[in-house]
């Protein structure tokens, strides 16, 4: 049987069309009327007014810090229970990362944490945090409504990192339109891909062309190449803005199959007491990026599913037990740390069949059973 995987492309005859439409049309380098094209349809998918389409999500995070006005010997809060990335990018500019646990029933940021950071540091008379940066994790949008109130009553300006959440809702309202500005990631194994590529969003127009001008070297207008600040090489080519506009088309088709794969395993697992998921947010509805499953002990299940050819991951180790993040500040943790300890994440993507799906089941049953 073939290897199943994590979360694969899911590409087809339309990205075909539009990958050699670009080719054809000789516009290979960065920029182009794809990227043009891409920005404006991807803004308009999430209620944003702009959008800069860069060559990662990493890209797109550094670029809102820098935005943000975030530098050396600045904190920045953020959740333990992420990708590397996000925490990364912090570190670029300079500043430290501040690391927070994450509420049960989320898995994200927790609200009440950030309230009793921010009022702590209020109350001591300390200086709040250069910024925010809130995670939607595995196709799951945080609880942003107490977060912004918090944030904005201290004067915190918020970042949202919705890399893994294209497509999620909470209280109707699409992921990537909570914050200033809102970076997203379309890696290979993302809901939709443009093999590697990213973009950042934001309502104020003047972000988003300060940061187009940054990512492309900040030159200057000049007939020669004139250069009055550090800039950045983090522009999206034309021929991955065409694979990405024609994966944005498919997104809603992406989404639903996900979600269906996530409701097959809850339905697979139902009358067994030893498996749990990552919760459904009751105000949101999340993309089920990636499946996500709770054990005592998941290493034989994820052994057993490789000798069957089958990727399954850990959940995120948090960053506060990173090496590289070691002595940074912490706030509570003991969420975060059970869930790296029990999570299992299960081949979710949009191309899986019902059969491959099974295939996974009856490999976790199999493993529970020995």
């Amino acid at each position: 049987m073939p290897r199943l995987f994590l979360s694969p492309p899911d590409v087809g005859a339309r990205e075909r069309e539009l990958l050699l439409e670009a080719f054809d049309s000789n516009w290979i380098a960065p920029l182009g009327p794809h990227v043009n094209a891409f920005e404006r349809e991807f803004a308009d998918s999430v209620d944003a007014r702009a959008a800069a389409a860069t060559s990662s999500g990493t890209a797109a995070l550094h670029l809102a810090l820098v935005l943000m006005g975030v530098g050396p010997g600045d904190e920045v809060l953020i959740p333990s229970l992420t990708f590397v990335a996000s925490a990364n990018a912090i570190t670029y500019v300079g500043a430290r990362p501040v690391f927070l646990d994450s509420d049960h029933a989320t898995w994200n940021l927790d609200p009440a944490l950030v309230q009793e950071e921010l009022s702590g540091r209020f109350h001591a008379g300390r200086e709040q945090p250069a910024a925010l940066i809130g995670v939607d994790l595995y196709g799951q949008c945080a609880q942003w409504d107490p977060i912004l109130a918090s944030c904005a009553h201290h004067g915190v300006p918020v970042i949202e990192d919705a890399a893994e959440a294209l497509g999620a809702t909470y209280r109707g309202q699409p992921a990537g339109s909570f914050g200033a500005l809102n970076v997203f990631s379309f890696n290979g194994n993302k809901i939709i891909t443009t093999s590697g590529g990213g973009m950042l969003t934001a309502d104020d127009p003047a972000l988003i062309e300060r940061a187009q001008h940054l990512s492309t070297q900040a030159r200057d207008p000049a007939p020669h190449y004139e250069h009055s600040e550090i800039g950045f090489n983090y522009r999206m080519s034309n021929l991955l803005a065409a694979l990405g506009r024609a994966q944005l088309e498919g997104l809603p088709a992406k989404v639903a199959r996900r979600r269906a794969i996530n409701a097959r395993y809850r339905a697979a697992f139902s009358d067994v007491d030893a498996v749990g998921f990552m919760p459904n947010a009751p105000d949101g509805e999340p993309t089920n990026w990636l499946t996500v499953i709770t054990v005592d002990d998941p290493t034989p299940i994820r052994e057993h599913l490789e000798s069957l050819d089958i990727e399954a991951r850990p959940a995120w180790k948090p960053m506060h037990l990173q090496p590289v993040f070691a002595g940074c500040a912490m706030r509570g943790g003991a969420v975060a740390e059970e869930i790296f300890r029990t999570g299992l994440c299960l081949p979710s993507g949009s191309v899986m069949t019902d059969a491959d799906v099974d295939r996974v089941v009856d490999g976790v049953l199999h493993a529970l059973r020995t």
